[in-house]
């Protein structure tokens, strides 16, 4: 924990911010004098430094398929938009500000639709 206490004890519950609860608890001081035995406990994620698990405990875990990277899973459907943005003038400039296109194709911040490149603006 922040105080740099030790935690030692069978694990029931971690979450996906690493906040777990633990029965059957052996609480030591940072020296190491004083030691506390606690029926259970549960310790906010932000606070652990690391865990240490036995190797038997992690060979019993399988392995979940690989996930795919961010950028394969947007594949095939377009960039997002950002902000506002429309028909400006009777083009369509979806994305950034009036008109241009906003991060998923083009980029920028020209008039216009069209992407940023020949209108006025920064480009």
């Amino acid at each position: 924990a922040r105080r740099s206490e030790t935690y030692n004890g069978t694990l029931t519950m971690c979450d996906f911010w690493m906040n777990v609860s633990l029965k059957d608890v052996i609480c030591t001081s940072r020296d190491g004098d004083r030691f506390w035995k606690l029926p259970e406990c549960h310790i906010r994620g932000n606070n652990i430094k690391y865990l240490r698990i036995p190797d038997e405990v992690i060979d019993m875990v399988t392995e979940e398929p690989k996930t795919l990277k961010r950028d394969e899973r947007m594949a095939g459907r377009g960039g997002r938009g950002r902000g506002r943005g429309g028909m400006v003038g009777g083009r369509d400039g979806g994305g950034r500000g009036r008109g241009g296109r906003g991060r998923g194709d083009g980029g920028g911040r020209g008039e216009g639709g069209r992407g940023g490149r020949g209108g006025r603006g920064r480009g």
